[in-house]
């Protein structure tokens, strides 16, 4: 599983996780902007309602004083007929009251002719819209002599508040542009908006190392299930110095799970063969299925079974677990699985894990084999150590005694083949298991009886001795060819091996071979008194099996190959 990872995003097969500390940091920035613009914008508006109340209290007050001193100066016109002037003395007093640069004192006719102003701020064109004009006139001639307006002047939108003039027949409007009144109260907003956002950049920043701090055991918790995914290989999750929340009581709760499966797995494993968890793994699924496959089979026996049966009862199966515990796991270790155990019978099968082992199938099971007599020998080591401890205390063991001795000194043959077989699962859906099918495993139970006949402790086929002499350069195993047998149910010959590991060749043993292998080729040539004589001074076991075949007259149409009558 391809994992790579940043600092806010990972990708697992190159799909995009994204956190869930990111997650709720973009969820609650979105609300906290939300909430802060629009208490910033109730706000504004709030403070926009009790300005334009107070503004309005203010225009009045301006209008009343301007529409005071217009009288006068009504009077004052009456006097010196100057109404230029006296205009001009109107607007000269409107001015001092005016604040923003856009604030207007407009003093003009029903008609719409602007007989003088008041402003701060330069006027190219001071003349008042048409339906601000219409609205005014339409509002007089209701009664309305005084009133609010909002309308258009010189382009541009204000409002203020007008009153009629009888004496003068004009208007008096005390007016302020909309955008110029407003301008502190949106700068204000702007201003709060940036700090707003500002403020909840930091926050956020804050906020995502605040978050991953305190969801921290989540990324420990997936970071530690895709190891285990990728290992394929159950663990606890280490959760100390986890906080006391949901987070670690999903990690506890996992690591609860966790327990309960590996537990299961570790069963699983032990009824199963590694090939098979391995398969069962990369496909999810157990099928009733099969090919064939080119195979090596060790089958190995305990010889004198009945014998130890009748003499330990059931307390034979702990002498079979001792021997089986340690036997099967060198099997394991050479990458071999278990076909079968019956009894006293074990069937191991080497190659089926072609693409992860480093072994070739054929030198696997006769290093193994060699590992299984060893395993043998060590518990006969054992229990003559502890004959002796029972013989120093007791001087003599009694004859019940002896025939346990006897019967704990396992002694096993080891038989081995290969080639094609069937090779998977078989039985139900309800209840299947894994084996192994074919004729190459009924011949290693046939060459591991042949071990008994010739007194050697591991026979291999033919296919064995070519199959590592040919892919396995450095073996350092020699094949000594033992016979050509016709083993029973079978209707040709087959060429048997012994093979001897090179660091158990001695130079007795070397000599005895090279004189057996003399002997034999006499054997196959039909000079069996030439052969009688050589096989007589070989000092191995299986010489004295040809000795007394051979002392018989050779057969007629002799072809070299011997038939067997038994298993």
């Amino acid at each position: 599983m391809s994992l790579d990872k940043g600092f806010f995003f990972r990708k697992v097969h190159g799909t995009r996780v994204i956190p869930v500390s990111l997650k709720i940091t973009i969820m609650f920035v979105i609300f906290i902007l939300v909430s802060n613009f629009a208490s910033n914008y109730v706000n504004l508006m709030t403070g926009r309602s009790i300005q334009f109340k107070l503004m309005k209290e203010l225009l009045a007050k301006d209008l009343k004083d301007i529409y005071n001193f217009s009288n006068t100066q009504y009077e004052i016109y009456q006097y010196n007929r100057d109404k230029q002037g006296t205009l001009s003395n109107i607007s000269g007093k409107a001015k001092y009251d005016l604040k923003n640069d856009k604030a207007l004192l407009l003093c003009f006719s029903p008609d719409g002719e602007v007989l003088t102003y008041a402003s701060l701020g330069q006027h190219k064109n001071v003349k008042i819209g048409k339906e601000t004009l219409n609205k005014i006139n339409q509002n007089v001639a209701k009664g309305k002599k005084e009133d609010f307006v909002i309308g258009e002047i010189g382009g541009e939108e204000y409002f203020g508040i007008y009153k009629y003039n009888e004496k003068w027949n004009m208007y008096l409007l005390r007016a302020e542009e909309m955008n110029e009144f407003y301008k502190e109260s949106r700068q204000n907003f702007i201003f709060i908006s940036f700090f707003i956002i500002g403020m909840t950049i930091l926050s956020t920043i804050a906020g995502v190392f605040a978050l991953r701090y305190i969801l921290r055991f989540i990324g420990i918790i997936t970071n530690s299930i895709m190891e285990m995914v990728k290992s394929t290989q159950l663990q606890l999750i280490n959760l100390k110095k986890a906080p006391n929340d949901d987070i670690t009581y999903m990690g506890i709760a996992f690591n609860s799970l966790s327990s309960s499966i590996d537990t299961l797995l570790t069963i699983f494993r032990k009824f199963a063969n590694k090939d098979v968890v391995i398969k069962a793994y990369r496909d999810k699924e157990i099928l009733l299925e099969g090919n064939k496959r080119e195979l090596t089979i060790l089958f190995s026996d305990i010889k004198g079974f009945t014998f130890i049966t009748e003499t330990l009862g059931t307390d034979i199966i702990k002498l079979i677990n001792m021997h089986y515990d340690q036997s099967i796991r060198e099997i394991v270790n050479h990458d071999g699985v278990i076909g079968s155990i019956i009894g006293d019978a074990l069937l191991a099968v080497f190659g089926t894990m072609d693409e992860v082992s480093e072994y070739n199938k054929s030198y696997a099971a006769v290093l193994s084999a060699y590992k299984l007599h060893d395993v043998a020998q060590s518990l006969r080591d054992q229990m003559s150590r502890k004959r002796n401890e029972l013989l120093k205390k007791k001087k003599k063991l009694s004859d019940e005694e002896e025939r346990v001795y006897q019967a704990v000194l396992l002694q096993i043959g080891v038989g081995i083949d290969g080639g094609e077989v069937f090779y998977g699962n078989i039985g139900s859906y309800v209840r299947m298991t894994n084996t192994v099918i074919g004729d190459n495993v009924n011949s290693s139970s046939r060459l591991e009886g042949l071990t008994r006949f010739y007194k050697i402790p591991v026979i291999c086929s033919e296919y064995v001795k070519n199959d590592i002499e040919k892919n396995v350069p450095k073996h350092n195993i020699s094949f000594f060819e033992i016979d050509q047998v016709q083993v029973k149910g079978k209707t040709e010959g087959k060429k048997i091996y012994w093979p001897v590991k090179n660091e158990d060749m001695t130079p007795k043993l070397k000599k005895n071979l090279l004189l057996f292998s003399a002997a034999l080729m006499e054997y196959y040539d039909g000079n069996w008194r030439k052969a009688h004589s050589l096989f007589a001074k070989c000092d191995l076991p299986p010489a004295e099996v040809f000795s007394d075949r051979t002392r018989q007259t050779c057969p007629r149409n002799w072809k070299g190959v011997w038939a067997m009558t038994t298993k």
